[in-house]
């Protein structure tokens, strides 16, 4: 099977072109890209289906070996439609940014760039136990004065009950 060596330069064009404008900042090349690399991805699946033949109907006389395979055909079909509905997805969002900031750029907010370089350390927060969790004090360690042993450490074991965890008003599985 050879490939036209076109197409396969076209599609890792089509590809490196979306990757680039996804990696950028603006929400409108972020489209841009998507659709980029879906199309790519349709030339690779339809350069990896084989050479063109007849159609997928079953004519007296003709051998298997010219028939076209129909499953990349679906395959390229079913992402012509993923592509479409991300691409709305996403241009709901640019359209959602843009009415609330005026911009579709993405911009590192002060907490970001604070973190990103050092300054900035996070708290580590303390959980406490839930209602349904009960707790046992490690009283065999306490009581003989291990290492490290605080009279306030416990062991807490989180039981799921059915029961404690339903929802209220009786919504069922």
């Amino acid at each position: 099977m050879t490939l036209s060596l076109v197409l396969i330069i076209v599609m890792a064009v089509l590809i490196a072109a979306g990757v680039y404008l996804v990696l950028e900042r603006s929400l409108t090349r972020v489209v841009l890209g998507v659709l980029l690399m879906g199309n790519g991805v349709n030339l690779l699946m339809l350069s990896m289906a084989g050479p063109a033949g007849l159609a997928p109907l079953v004519i007296d006389g003709v051998e298997a070996e010219q028939y076209s395979d129909p499953l990349p055909q679906a395959l390229i079909l079913t992402a012509i439609v993923i592509t479409f509905a991300v691409s709305a997805f996403l241009l709901a969002l640019i359209y959602r940014s843009w009415r609330l900031a005026n911009a579709d750029d993405v911009s590192d907010d002060a907490d970001d760039v604070a973190l990103r370089g050092g300054e900035v350390t996070l708290p580590m927060e303390e959980t406490a136990p839930d209602e349904g969790d009960t707790e046992f004090p490690l009283e065999a360690e306490v009581a003989q004065g291990g290492p490290g042993v605080d009279a306030t450490e416990r062991v807490v074991i989180v039981t799921d009950n059915d029961s404690s965890s339903a929802p209220e008003g009786g919504g069922g599985r």
